[in-house]
């Protein structure tokens, strides 16, 4: 088997969950060699060698801070000219698509977006994505080029698998384009102390059944408890009783955790679109007509205000 592109997803050194996730997948497609980009890239080396990365090939230069997106699309193309792999992956945000279809039109290949597993096939890899808001799951594989597949987080499981990491500089020409836009400030994201939504293990998200913003104190203890991600439904967020930042659905954010936990959402299409790939669903409404059981593995049929506390007093005294 050949070498397969992992891109990086790091801050300032420090190597995001979804990337140790691709490592996983790399590994059954080929040898992964990891490709880190801007300040603290070489730092990154360590941990991607203890996750299986063969190879590290580093760049740090200032353009990645201060330009968006093309910068890095020139240097994962100069890397798959040395590396000449049987695949690129790339974690699956906004910008890892982005980045992800730039690259292929650079290669001349096809792309996979919102894949949720990859594995080795016969003719090269074979992506699994759930289709039309969740109602189908495709299997598809790219017929020309070097497939470029971007994987939603929470598809595999991070593995320990200790390979060399040896860190090798990737020389980078960047473009008439790369400078089209500039970054002119940043804003550092109020800190909750809660992990990212996208890419948390577990998941409560509230709905318009939660009735207020005041009221959405319940959920927050909820998920704290568990040690999950907040998420709201579009209602709640049109409302302004919580951040759009935590909308989950087919306008907001598409997440797959292990746990996902909907306390006073109906389950309509719109977001049911942007969680309905969780590998466990449990809800909690009072209405036992909601759209939502239609999908759930456990369902309580229920007030959330009477439910929801109860169930944050078990998690906290089993803790305990």
């Amino acid at each position: 088997m050949g070498e397969v592109l992992v891109y990086v997803d790091h801050v300032d050194g420090a190597v995001r969950k979804p990337t140790l996730e691709l490592l996983t997948i790399a590994r059954r497609l080929g040898e992964p060699v990891a490709v880190a980009l801007g300040a603290g890239a070489e730092a990154t080396a360590g941990v991607l060698g203890e996750h299986g990365a063969a190879r590290v090939l580093v760049s740090d230069a200032g353009e990645f801070a201060q330009y968006l997106v093309v910068p890095k699309v020139d240097a994962l193309e100069a890397a798959a000219k040395v590396v000449g792999p049987v695949a690129v992956l790339v974690p699956s945000s906004g910008e890892g698509k982005e980045v992800a279809a730039r690259l292929a039109l650079r290669l001349g290949s096809g792309v996979i977006t919102d894949a949720v597993d990859v594995v080795a096939g016969d003719q090269g890899p074979v992506a699994t994505q759930s289709a039309f808001a969740a109602s189908f799951t495709t299997r598809s594989r790219v017929t020309t080029g070097v497939p470029v597949i971007t994987v939603k987080p929470n598809s595999a499981p991070v593995e320990a698998v200790a390979a060399a990491g040896a860190v090798e500089a990737l020389a980078v020409e960047f473009g008439a384009l790369a400078t089209g836009t500039r970054v002119v400030s940043r804003a550092a994201r109020e800190a909750t102390g809660r992990p990212e939504l996208t890419e948390a293990a577990i998941v409560v998200s509230g709905g318009r059944g939660v009735g207020g913003a005041e009221s959405f104190a319940v959920i927050e203890a909820l998920a704290d408890s568990l040690g999950a991600a907040v998420g709201a439904s579009r209602a709640v967020v049109d409302a302004g009783w919580y951040p759009h930042t935590n909308q989950v659905g087919q306008t907001g954010k598409s997440v797959s955790p292990q746990l996902y936990v909907a306390a006073g959402i109906s389950g309509a299409i719109q977001h049911r679109a942007g969680m309905q790939t969780s590998k466990t669903i449990v809800a909690v409404n009072k209405d036992p007509e909601a759209p939502i059981f239609e999908l759930v593995d456990y369902g309580v049929v229920g007030d959330l205000f009477a439910v929801v506390p109860q169930l944050t007093e078990e998690v906290t005294a089993r803790k305990g």
